[in-house]
């Protein structure tokens, strides 16, 4: 629809105050009483039923669905939209880079103090703050609609191609011609022409697995506090989020001054699955490293829920490993969309990303269930599994899933590749 239809603004206001909606309703869900039903008693095997069961479910479904439309609607939407704010192709490379770490770093702060507020005062009050910081948002974005470049929505880039393919029938005996002016390409970019001549030419880290893992070893941080099994995800945002601002203000200048060429998207995507593979094996030795404790306290391993004498905080090494993966992977992704398809297509694209995430989790779900068939390797107490056999499996898919990236890399020829500023190779 941003393409297509309505231009990316209209959409950037639309699907907030969808999402808007959506999470003002599941603050009523948690404030107001008829619409919540009574709490269970801890330890009891049935709840005590309502009247208003059915509306209590309709109000908690269309709330989760308004919010996630809204989330859809926005995701990368808006990084395409910020992109198109600056013409140079550096420029926007440095937006995608900042925008992800923005992402992450509220991703973490939603994950550990929303929860912990939600968890520890009210969930009423957690969801409050949320509606609250959505609305800001869309005020705050609004206020800014003068000091934007506005991009016209160019119609269904689908119908072009339908054109197309009808124009190469209709045309298919006229002599060919590489002269780049006997071709037009239409609108790139803001408001340039650009003619040119024709051519020639998963993140398998199983959150699941994870937190079972972290609830067989010790969490504490000193005498009092201890770390939630769940929260251990926070430590991939924040090593996303570091990762991001080190290789935005180091790692490409560094590599600018070294080799006089820019680091392309296909590299960055190149580097980050390397760190996924090297994730995989990390968390692969981890768990050798627990399985060899559990081992020498036979004693702990027989008992259901018990916690072996080994930190959790191992469990932060492949997290961030993994983390400084998707700072080169996921910017180096939407980049490469961004830059390589038609301008028709860049909201189309850059939201694909969103697609393939969900189609890996999926997938990622289906490879545990058919190693749960199959195997041994993942019982209901891990401690009597080799959870370690699915790290490593993870690992060499991961280089399978790298052997083929490299060959498609290798044919692949950038298109937009004269607009950077230097040589990109």
């Amino acid at each position: 629809m941003a393409d297509s239809f309505f231009g990316a603004f209209t959409v950037l206001v639309i699907f907030p105050f969808i999402s808007l909606l959506g999470v003002t309703m599941l603050t009523l869900t948690a404030t107001i009483h008829s619409l919540s039903p009574p709490p269970c008693i801890n330890g009891s095997s049935s709840c005590e039923t309502t009247s208003n069961l059915k509306l209590q479910f309709a109000v908690l479904y269309a709330a989760l669905a308004l919010s996630s439309i809204g989330v859809g609607g926005v995701g990368l939407t808006v990084a395409t939209w910020g992109a198109n704010q600056f013409e140079k192709i550096s420029d926007q490379e440095v937006f995608f880079n900042w925008y992800f770490f923005t992402l992450y770093v509220t991703s973490a702060i939603s994950s550990t103090a929303i929860v912990y507020i939600q968890d520890n005062v009210s969930w009423g009050l957690g969801f409050g703050i949320c509606v609250a910081a959505n609305a800001i948002g869309l005020a705050v974005f609004l206020l800014g609609k003068r000091f934007y470049r506005h991009v016209k929505p160019k119609g269904s880039p689908f119908m072009s191609i339908a054109r197309v393919m009808v124009a190469a029938v209709r045309k298919r005996k006229m002599s060919g011609n590489l002269e780049s002016q006997d071709y037009y390409y239409g609108i790139i970019g803001m408001s340039k022409m650009l003619y040119s001549a024709p051519t020639k030419s998963f993140r398998f880290l199983n959150c699941a697995a994870l937190k079972t893992e972290a609830l067989t070893m010790d969490r504490h941080l000193g005498p009092h506090f201890k770390i939630p099994p769940g929260s251990f995800l926070v430590f991939n945002l924040l090593a996303t989020a570091i990762s991001l601002s080190i290789v935005d203000r180091f790692v490409l200048p560094t590599w600018l001054k070294m080799t006089g060429r820019v680091l392309t998207p296909l590299q960055r995507i190149g580097i980050g699955h390397v760190f996924n593979i090297l994730g995989m094996m990390a968390a692969a030795l981890v768990e050798i490293r627990r399985l060899h404790v559990v081992r020498t306290h036979h004693d702990l391993m027989v008992q259901s829920g018990s916690t072996m004498p080994i930190s959790a905080l191992w469990l932060v090494v492949p997290l961030a490993i993994v983390g400084m993966g998707e700072a080169f992977h996921f910017p180096g992704q939407v980049a490469l969309y961004y830059q390589e398809f038609p301008s028709s297509l860049r909201t189309t694209s850059t939201a694909m990303i969103s697609l393939l995430i969900g189609i890996g989790f999926y997938l990622s779900t289906a490879v545990v269930d058919l190693v749960r068939r199959i195997t041994g390797w993942l019982p209901d107490n891990i401690n009597y599994g080799r959870l370690d056999n699915v790290f490593w499996m993870l690992a060499v898919l991961g280089a399978l899933n790298l052997g083929y990236f490299l060959t498609c890399a290798r044919l692949f020829k950038y298109q937009n590749a004269e607009k950077n500023e230097g040589p990109a190779s």
